[in-house]
């Protein structure tokens, strides 16, 4: 008689399986519900009181690895010259690479990686501990604008890199890439199921930053552990309409 092979203590439902089929698309679970577009989340985040505002040059291709090489040769990054700086062109490049607007239709500003519904939840933010011409601290990126808003100075390096299970590449990266999610926009129109698509768009961000960090002789290494109300306290995030979803760290290789 065959007995039924015992599963893995890892395998034993808990709130992943849950999610997984509370939230799954099914004809008679679709739901018949329209859009109220006077509740039209605000598709970008601006801070009303930023220490300063920095200006972003639009990326140079000349000269860069084609996508097949960088492809090829994509690896997570663990070891950075730590005390060589990035460029503020460096920044510019990877920025726009990951969020940048390449067209409008209508209201909506494409960019270059994919979200769904064109919704773009994912706020990036940035730890800068040693790029050119800034000083360290706590950054916001606009994609509209494509600028940055300067919110908090400070070494927080080693503070993100504890948070980050001590993960010793967050306090030795010339900067750190903090992903958020601004839950509304997904919610929106996706109700349950947005939380699907909000990590997706962030892989696509992520997978986007490593192909120009790669493309123009950068190290990245994404980082999806850490403490997540720690990560919130430091950016400045509350964790419930807007809460840390991904990092990556980034260096001279």
């Amino acid at each position: 008689m065959n007995q039924k092979k015992k599963q893995p203590d890892f395998m034993e439902p808990g709130i992943g399986n849950q999610f997984q089929e509370e939230t799954k698309y099914a004809p008679d679970r679709i739901g018949n519900y329209s859009l109220n577009w006077k509740t039209f989340p605000e598709p970008f985040k601006n801070y009303d009181s930023p220490i300063a505002v920095i200006g972003l040059s639009q990326p140079e291709f000349a000269g860069v690895q084609n996508i097949w090489e960088a492809l090829q040769k994509r690896r997570s990054r663990r070891v950075f010259r730590s005390t060589d700086p990035l460029t503020m062109s460096d920044l510019s490049t990877l920025l726009w690479a990951t969020q940048g607007i390449t067209e409008k239709y209508g209201e909506t500003l494409f960019r270059t990686a994919p979200s769904a519904g064109g919704l773009f939840p994912v706020e990036t933010y940035l730890n800068v501990r040693l790029v050119e011409g800034l000083e360290e601290g706590i950054y916001h990126f606009r994609p509209g604008k494509f600028d940055m808003e300067f919110l908090k100075k400070g070494k927080f390096s080693r503070l993100l890199a504890q948070a980050a299970l001590g993960q010793e590449i967050v306090a030795t990266a010339q900067v750190t890439f903090i992903w958020s999610a601004v839950l509304e926009r997904s919610k929106w129109k996706y109700r349950q199921r947005a939380y699907r698509y909000i990590y997706l768009d962030a892989g696509h961000i992520c997978q986007n930053l490593y192909l120009a960090g790669e493309a123009i002789g950068l190290g990245v290494c994404a980082i999806g552990a850490f403490f997540d109300d720690d990560i919130n306290e430091i950016v400045g995030l509350d964790g419930t309409d807007e809460t840390i979803i991904y990092m990556a760290a980034v260096g001279k290789v």
